[in-house]
C-alpha cells in the first residue's frame, strides 16, 4: 500500500515547529507491514487541497496532520470535506465535550472553538484525550476515488496518544494478514556507525533480502535491520553475535530508561556531581519515570568554590592540577556519594568552549568519573564540539560508564 504522510502547518516551513510525526507515524505503522513512501510538509491555506488533490488518486492511505483547531488558519476538515463533496455537521456530543472541558479549566467559551465539533458525514471520530480538536477518519471511496484519510491533531501529545488508541484499531482493519516484512531494531552508545559497518555490514548485507540501516547522533548509534523473519533470525544472530553487551536495548528505550531499570533492579542508588555538563545528567534521569526510586541528589557544581564547599574537594587539589583533572573527577564523585550516602555516583568536569582552553588542556576535553563502595574509575576523553553537543556525548560516556559497571 502506498502511504503518504502530509504535514501542514505555516509555522512547519517557518522553522518555528519542528516536526516529529514523521519518525513517530513511521515506527507505528511499521508493525503492519506499512512504511511511508512519500512525506509533504505545506502551509496553512490551499496548498492543502491542492496537494490532497493531486496525492488522491496515487495514495491508499493519507495521514494528514494539524489544522483542526479553532482558528481561522485551521481549515483541514473543511477543505478535505469539500474535496469529498462531504457535509460537515455540528456533533452534539463533540460540542457537549468540548463546552465541559473549557468549563472544568475555568477557560471563556467562544464561539469559535465550535468549528472542532464540525464532522464530515460518514467520518468516524478519532476521540483526543489529551487536547479539544479530535481527529478523523474518512473510508476510502472509488467513487471520489480517494485513499482512507486519516486527519491527526498537530501537536505530539495530543497525536501520539490518539493514534496508538485509535487510529491503530482502524489500521488493523484495513490491513489484512500478517506483515510481510519485519524489523529489529538495536541501540549502541559511544561508538561510532564506522566501528560498527566495519563488524556486521559485510555480514548482514550477505543475506539476500536483509536490509541494514544506521542512524547516528551525539553518542548514539541506531541499528536497524529488516527482512523477511527467516533472513531476520539470522540477521539478529550476526548483529548480538559481534556486538554482543555493547547493545545496549533492543527496543525503542533511551539510555537513561535502562539505567533506572538496571538501578531498580539492583535496589541501588546514584548521585551526579556536574560541573561542565550543567545538570543534563540528573534532567535525563529524572525524566524517567520511577527515577525517585534511584537517583537520590544531583549537584551542579560549576564554580571551584561550589565544588570545595558543597563537594568538599580540597582547594589544594584544584590549585595543584586544575578543575578539568583526573584528580578533581575522581575527588567530585567521592563527595557526591559520600554526602548522598548513595551507591554510585557520577561526576563530570569539562571545557565545552568555544573559550577556556589552554596548549594543555584544549577545548573539548573531559574527565568523567564514576564511584562505588570499592574503587573509582575515571576516563579522559575530548569532544571538540559545539557545547550542547559535547554535553550530550559528555551524558552519554557517564552514562554508559554506569551501566557497564551494572552489567
Amino acid at each position: 500500500m502506498r502511504i503518504v504522510l502530509l504535514n501542514t502547518g505555516t509555522e512547519l516551513l517557518a522553522g518555528d515547529v519542528h516536526d516529529t510525526h514523521l519518525a513517530f507515524i513511521a515506527r507505528e505503522i511499521f508493525a503492519l507491514g506499512l512504511r511511508i513512501e512519500e512525506r509533504r510538509t505545506v502551509g496553512d491555506g490551499d496548498a492543502i487541497g491542492d496537494t490532497l488533490k493531486e496525492l488522491f488518486p496515487r495514495a491508499d492511505i493519507i495521514f494528514v496532520t494539524g489544522g483542526l483547531g479553532p482558528t481561522s488558519d485551521d481549515i483541514t476538515r473543511d477543505v478535505t470535506a469539500d474535496l469529498l463533496g462531504l457535509k460537515l455537521d455540528e456533533n452534539a456530543e463533540l460540542l457537549a465535550s468540548l463546552k465541559e472541558r473549557l468549563r472544568v479549566r475555568g477557560i471563556k467559551w467562544v464561539e469559535s472553538i465550535a468549528r472542532q465539533a464540525q464532522v464530515p458525514e460518514g467520518a468516524k471520530v478519532l476521540p483526543n484525550e489529551n487536547g479539544s480538536a479530535p481527529g478523523l477518519y474518512l473510508k476510502a471511496n472509488p467513487k471520489v476515488p480517494s485513499p482512507h484519510i486519516f486527519l491527526l491533531p498537530g501537536p505530539p501529545r495530543e497525536l501520539q496518544p490518539m493514534f496508538r488508541a485509535h487510529a491503530m484499531p482502524v489500521l488493523h482493519s484495513i490491513v489484512k494478514g500478517p506483515p510481510r516484512v519485519e524489523r529489529r531494531f538495536y541501540k549502541v552508545a559511544v561508538m561510532g556507525e564506522s566501528v560498527i559497518e566495519e563488524k556486521i555490514g559485510k555480514k548482514i548485507l550477505s543475506i539476500p533480502g536483509l536490509e541494514l540501516g544506521y542512524c547516528a547522533r551525539p553518542g548514539e548509534v541506531d541499528v536497524r535491520i529488516i527482512g523477511d523473519p527467516k533472513a531476520l533470525e539470522r540477521g539478529d544472530e550476526i548483529v548480538r553475535a559481534e556486538l554482543g553487551d555493547v547493545i545496549f536495548t533492543a527496543d525503542d528505550r533511551s539510555l537513561e530508561e535502562v539505567l533506572v531499570k538496571l538501578l531498580t533492579d539492583e535496589k541501588a542508588t546514584l548521585a551526579t556531581a556536574e560541573s561542565c555538563t550543567g545538570g543534563l545528567l540528573a534532567n535525563r534521569i529524572t525524566n524517567v519515570p520511577g527515577s525517585s526510586k534511584v537517583l537520590l541528589a544531583g549537584y551542579v557544581c560549576y564554580a571551584n568554590a561550589a565544588k570545595i564547599d558543597v563537594l568538599g574537594v580540597s582547594p589544594e587539589l584544584i590549585e595543584k592540577h586544575g578543575a578539568v583533572s583526573e584528580e578533581v573527577a575522581r575527588a567530585m564523585a567521592a563527595g557526591a556519594r559520600k554526602r548522598a550516602v548513595s551507591t554510585y555516583a557520577l561526576s563530570t568536569t569539562g571545557i565545552a568552549g568555544p573559550d577556556g582552553g589552554s596548549k594543555e588542556k584544549s577545548v573539548g576535553t573531559v574527565y568523567v568519573a564514576i564511584a562505588d563502595e570499592n574503587e573509582i574509575s575515571v576516563r579522559k576523553l575530548f569532544f571538540p564540539s559545539d557545547r550542547e553537543t559535547f554535553k550530550q556525548l559528555v551524558a552519554q560516556v557517564a552514562f554508559e560508564m554506569l551501566r557497564r559497571k551494572l552489567i
